[in-house]
C-alpha cells in the first residue's frame, strides 16, 4: 500500500511524539498517511496527538520487558524521547533515559525485525568548535551531563549496526520554529529591548527550521545510504551571534539591541554563583553554562545529508525567524 506521494505506507513507533520535534514528526507522518504509534508516560497529554489519529501507549521505555508489547508489526523506530538539560540534574537520570532506555529500545527493536531505526543524538557531543564548520567525524568534546549521556546513547545506537540493525543517528542543530519555546526568552528579550549582548556577539550559531529536520529525519528512515551512518541536519546558514539577533529584531518589527557587556567578568560571575548556590541547593541566578552560549562557536557542516540523503533545508533563516515570531505573537507570548 502507498501513499499519495507513492511512499509505502508503514506502521511507524515514535518515542518523544508528545515534544516540539516529535509532534511536528507525527504531524508528517500522519499526513503522508502512515499508522504512528507513539510510546508517551502516563502523566503525558496525548489529545492534540489522538486528534491527529496517532496512536499513543504508555509504555516505560527503560522498562524492556513492556517494551516488547509495543513491537507488533512495528517497521521504522523513531527515538526522540531524551532526558533534557536540567540544571543540576541527577546524572544517574541522564544515563538511565539517554543510554539504557535507548539500549532496551535498540535491543527490542532487533528482536521484532524493525526494518529502519533513526536515532536523533546532537551536535553538542562535539561541544564547541574549534574549527568551524564541523563535520560527522569532528571530534567528541561533550559538555555536561546531557551532552555525555546523549553521547553514550549515539555510541550504543552505532553499535547495534553491527548486530544487524539498519540504524541510522541523526544530530540535530539549534532546532526552532512555531511550536518552540527554548528560544522564547531571547525573542523576548529582544522584542522588549531587554537584550544585552555578552561578549562581542563574533561567536558562530547555527539554526534548523523544525520542517527541515523533519524532512532530514525521514529521508533518514528511507534512504539505502543511511544505515550505518551519521548525519547532522542543519538549516542553511550559520551566522555571527550579533546577526541572528539583529535578524530576529527584524522579524520583530524592533530595533537591533546595542548594548554589551564583556564576556570573562559575567562568566566568572557566574561560576560564583553556581560555587555558592550548588550546597545550598538554590538555582543560581545566573549558569555558567548559559553564559558559555555567547562563547561557544556552534556551526555545522551537513554536506554529507546533503550527498546521501539528498538532504536540502528549504526555509531560510530570515523565513523561518519571521514565522517562529508571528507564532509567538498570535500565541501572546511576546
Amino acid at each position: 500500500m502507498e501513499s499519495r506521494d507513492g511512499q509505502r505506507l508503514r506502521r511507524i513507533l515514535v518515542t518523544g511524539a508528545t515534544g516540539f520535534t516529535g509532534s511536528h514528526l507525527c504531524r508528517r507522518l500522519v499526513a503522508e498517511g502512515h499508522h504512528v504509534v507513539a510510546l508517551v508516560r502516563p502523566t503525558s497529554r496525548t489529545a492534540a496527538l489522538e486528534e491527529l489519529g496517532v496512536e499513543c501507549l504508555a509504555v516505560d521505555i527503560c522498562d524492556r520487558e513492556a517494551l516488547r508489547s509495543a513491537f507488533p508489526e512495528v517497521d521504522t523506530v523513531f527515538h526522540l524521547a531524551a532526558a533534557y538539560r536540567t540544571e543540576h540534574a541527577d546524572r544517574s537520570v541522564f544515563e538511565r533515559v539517554n543510554v539504557g532506555a535507548t539500549e532496551n529500545l535498540l535491543a527490542v527493536s532487533l528482536e521484532a525485525g524493525v526494518s529502519r531505526f533513526v536515532h536523533c543524538s546532537t551536535v553538542g557531543v562535539q561541544g564547541h568548535i574549534d574549527d568551524p564548520p564541523a563535520r560527522e567525524d569532528y571530534r567528541f568534546r561533550p559538555g555536561d551531563h546531557y551532552q555525555r549521556s546523549k553521547l553514550q546513547g549515539e555510541l550504543v545506537a552505532r553499535s547495534y549496526a553491527d548486530k544487524g540493525l539498519a540504524v541510522t543517528v541523526v544530530r540535530p542543530v539549534g532546532i526552532y520554529g512555531p511550536g518552540d519555546l527554548r528560544f522564547l526568552k531571547l525573542f523576548r528579550a529582544i522584542a522588549r529591548g531587554r537584550f544585552v549582548m555578552i561578549g562581542s556577539g563574533d561567536t558562530l550559531y547555527h539554526l534548523t527550521y523544525i520542517d527541515d529536520l523533519v524532512e532530514g529525519f525521514l529521508l533518514a528512515s528511507r534512504s539505502e545510504a543511511a544505515p550505518g551512518e551519521v548525519f547532522t541536519i542543519a538549516g542553511p546558514r550559520y551566522t555571527t551571534l550579533r546577526e541572528l539577533v539583529g535578524l530576529i529584531a527584524d522579524a520583530l518589527g524592533r530595533p537591533h539591541p546595542r548594548w554589551r557587556i564583556p564576556y570573562w567578568p559575567v562568566y566568572a560571575a557566574a561560576v560564583m554563583c553556581e560555587l555558592v548556590c550548588r550546597p545550598l541547593r538554590v538555582p543560581p541566578p545566573l549558569y555558567p553554562r548559559r553564559v558559555e552560549f555567547f562563547a561557544h562557536d556552534r556551526a555545522f557542516d551537513f554536506s554529507k545529508a546533503r550527498a546521501l540523503l539528498g538532504y536540502e533545508p528549504r526555509v531560510d533563516l530570515e523565513e523561518g525567524l519571521a514565522r517562529t515570531a508571528a507564532w509567538y505573537r498570535a500565541q501572546g507570548l511576546i
